[in-house]
């Protein structure tokens, strides 16, 4: 009868696991299905966005191709323009030192002419007087000439000498005034070849102006160009920025993802006994109540004794530790074990009445959220039973 007892337990246990794994679990896996689901989704997303980024970013590289080459050739312009400016600009020069030497000429020149001017004056001025005075002394000379000639010979020299001097006067006067207009035709030609150089030098000035204003549009050009490069290089980095955010989301998501389906496939396999199966270790309560205090000490009572049903869950379930004490330890599953904040709190039993009854909640199978095996902070994307601060799925 003992046997046959124990057998009929063990169907029933095995019927409430069965059922348990029907029931509860299912709405875990469809959880977790609809969580891939949302993370398929959000990856496909994510690399249409990459895509789109990668798009532009390529898009930005043929412009900063374009405007680099469109720069580059305004560089050789400038380049040209001022090569050009600066042999106008030696010319300019060239011109200027032409017209101060004609200048020099010019002004020596006027000298000259005022000298043979003054000279032709001179001249003219004593012919007048020795004109004058041998009209004047006419009578007086001729017998002078004629009672101081010692012979007829010396008449006639003397005689001769005053014609002399009559037509040295008549020939310097005329060489002077060839000498003036000669000065006066050479000014007259230095006046116009100063002409010439003034037109000169007004055409090279506005051939300098000219290529002047070239150059600061080219300028102007050049300096709009290398702006858009900087702004398409700004963008481009910003593009870039946006990318590696990008890859690091779609990392992240599919890291996501891998554990999500890790989760999925544990839940599948996992098998779950009845809270009646489960014997509590002396010390289990004290210890449950301070892992809630640590985790949700400043959530509502609901989530104290959601902690505490994750615990328990994890308990009953085949793929962890059967006792709460392997449960919580087990390594890298409940952050104030790694911290030390849960060694620190069970040494000052910092646990509250309200921690210690979700724990007495959870250990009798009282539960908030069901079957769930796991609970974090809220992140995009994450379903599952929000209650305070915590998703538990």
């Amino acid at each position: 009868m003992r046997g046959l007892r124990a057998g009929r337990k063990g169907i029933a246990v095995m019927l409430t696991a069965i059922l348990l794994a029907l029931f509860f679990p299912t709405a875990d896996m469809t959880a977790s299905a609809d969580k891939i689901s949302e993370l398929e989704d959000e990856i496909s997303q994510k690399q249409e966005e990459k895509e789109q980024t990668e798009n532009e970013i390529s898009e930005k590289k043929d412009e900063l191709s374009e405007l680099s080459e469109t720069a580059e050739g305004l560089k050789g312009q400038l380049n040209s323009l001022n090569a050009n400016l600066t042999e106008i600009s030696n010319n300019l020069a060239e011109l200027e030192e032409r017209i101060r030497v004609k200048n020099g000429e010019i002004e020596q020149t006027q000298q000259e002419l005022d000298t043979a001017r003054e000279t032709e004056a001179a001249q003219y001025a004593a012919m007048k007087k020795r004109v004058k005075f041998m009209y004047e002394k006419r009578d007086y000379m001729l017998l002078e000439i004629l009672f101081g000639s010692e012979s007829m010979s010396d008449f006639l020299n003397r005689h001769e000498y005053i014609q002399r001097i009559s037509e040295y006067d008549r020939e310097k006067l005329e060489e002077f005034k060839q000498t003036r207009k000669q000065i006066e035709e050479t000014e007259a030609h230095l006046q116009q070849e100063m002409a010439e150089l003034d037109d000169l030098r007004a055409s090279v000035e506005e051939e300098q102006s000219r290529y002047t204003d070239l150059v600061n549009q080219t300028s102007g050009r050049l300096s709009g160009k290398q702006r858009e490069i900087s702004e398409a290089e700004a963008q481009m980095l910003e593009y870039e920025r946006e990318l590696a955010e990008q890859k690091n989301d779609i990392a992240r998501l599919q890291e996501e993802l891998a554990e999500e389906r890790r989760l999925s496939e544990l839940a599948a396999r996992s098998a779950w006994r009845d809270i009646s199966e489960i014997t509590f270790a002396e010390g289990d309560r004290y210890l449950l109540a301070n892992l809630i205090y640590c985790e949700a000490g400043n959530q509502p009572y609901e989530g104290q004794v959601a902690v505490g049903a994750v615990v328990m869950n994890r308990v009953m379930s085949s793929v962890f530790p059967d006792t709460v004490v392997g449960v919580i330890y087990q390594n890298k599953q409940f952050s104030p074990v790694a911290s030390g904040r849960l060694a620190l709190a069970l040494s000052e039993n910092h646990a509250t009445q309200a921690c210690y009854r979700a724990a007495d909640a959870a250990m009798a199978g009282n539960t908030t959220v069901g079957n769930c095996l796991f609970f974090r902070t809220p992140i995009d994307g994450l379903t599952g039973i929000q209650i305070g601060g915590h998703i538990f799925y």
